[in-house]
């Protein structure tokens, strides 16, 4: 079979579609595989609780029903839209109206929509920039063109009780007419790292002295799900920012919404592909979320329920790894949101996805660091010497994958 260019690049390999096979074959599997890979969210008692109560609502108002039997315009639901927008100015004193808000399915297809609006060939052959690599797995392989992607390495810090931080290297950051947009995710994913204020605040600089927007992916940050474990982070939008955020990680994965937040232009263009690409995005998720943005459980939960949740289980799963490895070769970093920790295994004998074989072979699926470092060269050794292991799964399972990681990976580091 013979396709286009297009073609055959979205039927290769990818790292994303691994990730989600991964998760579908872990499900199928049972209690055959532990699944510490994927981002699958943790079912939180208190939010399906909070979740059946709104769905109950929502049929019992129709809003539900009317979602489920009408298609929403190409920008989404004007209910939702309208009501998140006032919440968002009312919350951050940020000047956003309704034509600053576009909803689509899911955070993955708005970055698809947004790489290949500001980037690609054109007059300029414009790339994307990641200040901070490693950063999404997702966004490698979203590009139309080839090489759209452009990664910066980052300045690390060591820290005590074998932990580090990424942080920015502004020195070797380098922007010029050849870019098109800078992006960030805040927290990240895969590494949990919360990119400073003061970090945001230089690349919000940079991006408009050079006449680019800033894409902030803040599928897990604030206000929802605030899956973010310092108080030093604030929320940060202005009309050169295009903010995006997710209704998945609130745990609501299945209802694929993701929203936009920027200028009404922008706005106006991920509408247009939406309508050609989709007609509408989805309207349960929105139908849910607006019930919660009414009574304000949506940011209450955030705060109360699964920050918390998720904070808790991050610091306990560092103490299991920490007993369980005992190698001064081996590096946490410094959790600071997101539901993940970002392992590196530093000299390690073999590459990470040799790692990964060797575990999954034992019934543990995680995901190589590799897939990670967007732009980036892989003859930095770094890539291939660090795994991402998500631990919102129970106790039990992340526990059990903890030492099959263990049994694996000492003999490996044995000095």
């Amino acid at each position: 079979m013979t396709y286009s260019d297009f073609g055959n690049k979205f039927t290769r390999h990818a790292g994303i579609t691994q990730l989600m096979d991964d998760l579908d074959e872990g499900i199928r599997a049972g209690d055959e595989m532990i699944m510490l890979g994927g981002g699958n969210p943790a079912q939180i008692p208190e939010m399906t609780e909070i979740f059946e109560h709104h769905l109950r609502n929502g049929l019992d108002n129709k809003s539900l029903l009317s979602a489920l039997c009408n298609y929403d315009a190409p920008q989404g639901n004007k209910a939702f839209i309208s009501n998140l927008a006032e919440f968002l100015s009312n919350e951050f004193h940020w000047n956003i109206k309704s034509e600053n808000i576009a909803l689509t399915n899911g955070s993955q297809s708005a970055f698809f929509y947004l790489f290949n609006l500001f980037a690609g060939k054109g007059k300029n052959n414009k790339k994307v920039l990641f200040p901070l690599a490693p950063e999404y797995i997702g966004y490698e392989d979203s590009g139309i063109d080839e090489d759209l992607f452009i990664g910066n390495k980052p300045n690390i810090e060591y820290l005590d009780k074998r932990q580090f931080k990424y942080h920015v290297d502004f020195d070797h950051l380098h922007l010029d007419q050849s870019i098109g947009l800078v992006c960030v995710s805040r927290p990240t994913n895969p590494t949990g790292n919360v990119i400073t204020d003061d970090e945001i605040s230089k690349l919000s600089v940079l991006a408009k002295q050079h006449g680019v927007p800033l894409l902030i992916d803040n599928a897990y940050g604030l206000p929802f799900p605030n899956l973010v474990f310092t108080d030093e982070a604030t929320p940060f939008w202005d009309d050169n920012t295009i903010l995006c955020l997710s209704l998945s990680k609130l745990g609501l994965p299945g209802t694929r919404c993701g929203v936009v937040i920027a200028k009404p232009e922008t706005i106006k263009a991920v509408s247009n592909l939406s309508g050609i690409i989709n007609l509408s995005p989805g309207g349960v998720g929105p139908a849910l979320a607006n019930e919660m943005l009414k009574d304000n459980s949506l940011l209450d939960a955030s705060n109360n329920i699964i920050r918390p949740f998720y904070q808790r289980k991050s610091q306990q799963a560092i103490n299991w790894l920490q007993a369980a490895i005992p190698s001064t070769k081996f590096k946490i970093h410094k959790s600071e949101g997101a539901m993940f920790l970002w392992l590196w295994f530093e000299g390690l004998a073999i590459s990470d996805k040799e790692l990964y074989q060797a575990l999954k072979q034992k019934g543990l699926l995680i995901v190589p660091g590799s897939y990670f470092f967007p732009g980036v060269s892989n003859s930095w050794r770094h890539t291939q010497e660090c795994i991402r292991l998500n631990f919102a799964q129970s106790e039990a399972n992340v526990k059990q994958g903890i030492e099959i990681l263990a049994s694996v990976v000492n003999p490996l580091l044995e000095d």
